[in-house]
């Protein structure tokens, strides 16, 4: 699998190489996290449909807490049942992120490994096998090295910004929906201080691209920002239309 990864992206970069130079492999780097992400995109909208299908259950969801309050196993299956005839899962948002998890344990294993000819490439100079604290050895913070990290940083750090202001800006919404519907089903005990820190996870990603290799760090840095635009996109097209 991994030796048939390397083949594909190397002729990826032979493909790109006219436009991108020494920096294509770099350039296939993003070009098959994209083609990734896009894989896993009728997965994502699945999810947003399935949100907006719970958000209208939440009336019923509200009345059979009213009724099984006192007997937690009876709202379980209550609740259970609702979802299933409403063809709806309360956990249907688990699969996009679960699928993502081999696959960038498969790219990491890839782009960290010895015995493959793409580490050898550069993006701007910087080695796609090497890490943060190797451009730092070499020429420091603003050295020719470490200002490709810093770019990478800054450009992670914009889409997490967005993620963050927009994840906020759900969690506001949701919050002044459930004060103005008094019928609003209850919220799972913890899941409100949850929400206010979900939103910061996606700059957990600045930390994990300065230890990974150059490489990696493109995939997260890729991967985070399609996740910001295609939250955004979903939100306005599936879970905000009427």
């Amino acid at each position: 699998m991994f030796d048939a990864l390397s083949s594909a992206l190397s002729a990826l970069a032979d493909t790109l190489s006219p436009a991108f130079g020494a920096s294509a492999t770099a350039a296939a780097v993003i070009a098959f996290t994209l083609c990734v992400r896009l894989a896993l995109h009728p997965l994502a909208r699945a999810t947003a449909r399935g949100q907006k299908a719970r958000e209208k259950l939440a009336p019923q969801l509200a009345e059979l807490q009213r009724k099984h309050k006192k007997n937690p196993q009876k709202l379980q299956k209550a609740t259970v049942e609702l979802y299933k005839e409403a063809g709806a899962s309360p956990l249907a948002g688990c699969g996009p992120m679960l699928l993502q998890i081999p696959v960038f344990m498969i790219m990491y294993r890839l782009f960290s490994g010895h015995d493959h000819d793409l580490l050898g490439h550069t993006l701007l100079g910087a080695p796609l096998g090497d890490n943060w604290s190797d451009a730092l050895s070499d020429g420091g913070l603003f050295g020719a090295h470490g200002l490709v990290y810093l770019g990478l940083f800054a450009a992670v750090a914009v889409a997490a910004a967005w993620s963050y202001r927009h994840g906020r800006m759900l969690a506001a919404v949701a919050a002044e929906k459930r004060a103005a519907n008094k019928n609003a089903p209850e919220l799972p005990p913890g899941m409100a201080g949850m929400s206010k820190w979900m939103p910061l996870l996606s700059f957990g990603t600045i930390l994990s691209a300065a230890v990974v290799p150059l490489a990696a760090a493109l995939y997260l840095a890729t991967s985070t920002a399609w996740s910001a635009a295609e939250r955004t996109f979903l939100h306005r097209t599936i879970v905000a239309a009427g």
